[in-house]
C-alpha cells in the first residue's frame, strides 16, 4: 500500500466533509426564526466589567523593582 495515495484521500474526505458542513451550518434565513428564538436572544444580558486606576509615575515603577 503505498502511503500517499491513502493520505490523499484521506485529505480529500477531510475537505470534502469540511464543505458539506459549511453548507449545512450556513445561516438561518430571517423568515424562520421564531418569536420565541428572537425573545430568548434578547433576555441576555451581556455582564460589562469597567477597569478603572491610576497610571503609575516613574517614580512608583522604579520602586516596584
Amino acid at each position: 500500500m503505498n502511503i500517499s495515495k491513502n493520505m490523499e484521500f484521506i485529505f480529500s474526505a477531510v475537505v470534502l466533509l469540511a464543505a458539506a458542513t459549511n453548507f449545512a451550518t450556513a445561516g438561518i434565513p430571517a423568515h424562520a426564526v421564531s418569536k420565541a428564538a428572537v425573545a430568548a436572544v434578547a433576555d441576555l444580558h451581556m455582564q460589562v466589567v469597567n477597569v478603572s486606576a491610576k497610571r503609575l509615575t516613574a517614580a512608583e515603577k522604579a520602586a516596584m523593582i
